[in-house]
């Protein structure tokens, strides 16, 4: 599987590169959709899945089986809190949006704004 390095050593999947194979390989239907998104330098996590939910469907059995095998870097974690103070949403609405257990929202909020309110 193809990989790049990013700051701080961290060896990620080259997914832009993958998905664009994917895409001309076996969906090339689906390329004006996914070209804002490949267009990007570095993808994000929630990049990679906007552009697997474009390719694949919004298929609730495999997303139910594929969201134990999500992990989230900070980046993303604070995009997806923003995104709830910015759309004034509650737990329960982020976390059905993105699929993920209110817990896991509150605990995020815990860490992640606890830590910008101390500094």
């Amino acid at each position: 599987m193809d990989k790049k390095v990013y700051g701080g050593g961290i060896v990620r999947p080259d997914y832009k590169r993958i998905y664009s194979d994917l895409i001309k390989l076996e969906h090339p239907e689906k390329k004006v959709e996914c070209e804002k998104i490949l267009s990007k330098k570095v993808l994000s996590n929630l990049d990679v899945i906007s552009i697997n939910i474009i390719i694949f469907g919004n298929n609730d059995k495999n997303l139910t089986f594929n969201q134990r095998y999500r992990s989230y870097d900070t980046e993303t974690i604070l995009q997806i809190l923003d995104y709830q103070k910015k759309d004034k949403l509650t737990n329960y609405e982020v976390a059905a949006y993105f699929k993920i257990s209110r817990n896991t929202i509150s605990k995020w909020k815990k860490k992640f704004l606890a830590d910008k309110r101390l500094s």
